[in-house]
C-alpha cells in the first residue's frame, strides 16, 4: 500500500475566543508546530529547523528579577519549552481564571525538567520581589521553575507588546504608560522562537497547549 500523507490542519477562529491561530501538521509520524513572527500571528512552516531564517524573530534579551531574587535573561529560555503569560497579583479579574489554568499545567508538567514558566507582572511598580513571593506562597506555585517576574515596566512592556505580541489591538501604537492585560499565554521553544498562543481562560485551547509541548519536547529530543 502507498503511503497514505494526513494532513490536519486546525484553525482557532481568534485568540480572544478560542486560543488564538492555530495550526497542526502532521505527517506521518512526524508532527511539526508552525512559526509565528508578528502580531498577526500569521503562521509559517519550515520542514526543518535549518530552514528557519537566521534572522526569524526570537525573544531578544531581557533582565528581570523572579520572586526568589534571582536574575533571569533571555539565556534562561535556551534549550528549555517555556511557557509565557502576563498577570498582576491585585487583577481581580481575568487573572486568576488565567492563572488557575497555568496551575493546571504546572501539574501536568512538573516531571518535565524542560518545562519553563514565564509570568510577567504588568504592575512591576506595585509586584516587587516580595510581593511575588508571598503570591508564590499563598497560590501554591511550587514549581521552582516557575518564575514571577518583576523590573523595568518599559522594558517588561516591549517584551509583552513587540516580542510577544500578546495583544489584540494590532496596529494601534501603545506605549508604556498604556495598561497591558491580556488572557493570552504563548509557548515559546528551545531557540526562543514563538510556536504557539493560546486563550488562558479556555480549557480546550489549555490542552491544545500541552499537545504541543510534546511535540516541542520531540524537537528538542531530537536536536
Amino acid at each position: 500500500m502507498n503511503k497514505l500523507t494526513i494532513a490536519l490542519i486546525v484553525f482557532f477562529a481568534a485568540a480572544c475566543n478560542n486560543g488564538g491561530p492555530k495550526t497542526t501538521t502532521i505527517d506521518e509520524e512526524e508532527i511539526t508546530l508552525p512559526y509565528y513572527e508578528e502580531a498577526t500571528f500569521t503562521p509559517r512552516w519550515f520542514s526543518i529547523k535549518e530552514d528557519v531564517p537566521v534572522d526569524f524573530h526570537q525573544i531578544p534579551e531581557f533582565n528581570l528579577f523572579n520572586q526568589y531574587g534571582s536574575e533571569v535573561t533571555a539565556k534562561d529560555l535556551d534549550s528549555k519549552i517555556s511557557i509565557v503569560n502576563f498577570f498582576f497579583t491585585t487583577c481581580p479579574g481575568i487573572c486568576p481564571k488565567m492563572m488557575a489554568n497555568m496551575y493546571m499545567i504546572q501539574d501536568e508538567l512538573q516531571e518535565k525538567d524542560k518545562a519553563l514558566f514565564l509570568s510577567y507582572s504588568v504592575t512591576p511598580e506595585m509586584d516587587g520581589i516580595e510581593e511575588l513571593k508571598v503570591y508564590a506562597e499563598k497560590n501554591e506555585i511550587v514549581n521552582k521553575s516557575w518564575f514571577l517576574l518583576t523590573g523595568d515596566r518599559e522594558q517588561i512592556y516591549d517584551l509583552g507588546r513587540n516580542q510577544f505580541f500578546v495583544e489584540e489591538d494590532m496596529g494601534i501604537a501603545k506605549g508604556p504608560d498604556d495598561f497591558l492585560h491580556t488572557e493570552n499565554i504563548l509557548l515559546i521553544d528551545g531557540d526562543r522562537h514563538i510556536r504557539g498562543i493560546y486563550n488562558g481562560l479556555n480549557k480546550t485551547a489549555i490542552q491544545q497547549l500541552l499537545t504541543d509541548f510534546k511535540t516541542l519536547e520531540a524537537e528538542l529530543t531530537d536536536k
